[in-house]
């Protein structure tokens, strides 16, 4: 995702599809996860609610879901900048018992009138119990 010097616009509607792609409403599905009232389940489910995150311009919950060892001090979102999609390409591991897993995935986005796609390969692991990202997979 963005550089952590980036910095990001307005949220979309809190009432309306949950950004992640899931089809259900925000509120009930990567909402609670950013309010704190929930934890993913799986690291595909942190992914997912990562990128919402994006999409909504939310900084402070990724850095909260970022590991400790690899978290940017601060993170400011890209201004302009509207992350339209997401596709889940792969995931290995990432379950309810495992302490680690991958998520590879394409991020769709907007940006100065141009459309491009973020691809990454995402490791993700359990700090403290939940999941958290911890880096990119060098291609």
């Amino acid at each position: 995702m963005p550089r952590p010097d980036a910095r990001r616009t307005a949220a979309p509607d809190p009432a309306g599809p949950c950004p992640c792609g899931s089809g259900a409403a925000y509120v009930d599905c990567c909402g609670p996860l950013h309010r704190g009232a929930a934890a993913a389940a799986t690291a595909e489910a942190l992914m997912r609610s990562r990128f919402s995150a994006f999409a909504r311009g939310d900084a402070g919950y990724l850095l909260r879901s970022w590991h400790s060892s690899t978290r940017p001090a601060r993170l400011a979102l890209e201004p302009g900048q509207r992350w339209l999609r997401l596709d889940v390409v792969d995931t290995d591991r990432g379950g309810l018992f495992d302490t680690t897993g991958t998520v590879e995935f394409r991020a769709h986005y907007r940006h100065g009138g141009r459309s491009g796609t973020l691809a990454e390969r995402s490791r993700f692991v359990r700090e403290d119990g939940r999941w958290v990202y911890l880096d990119a997979l060098p291609d």
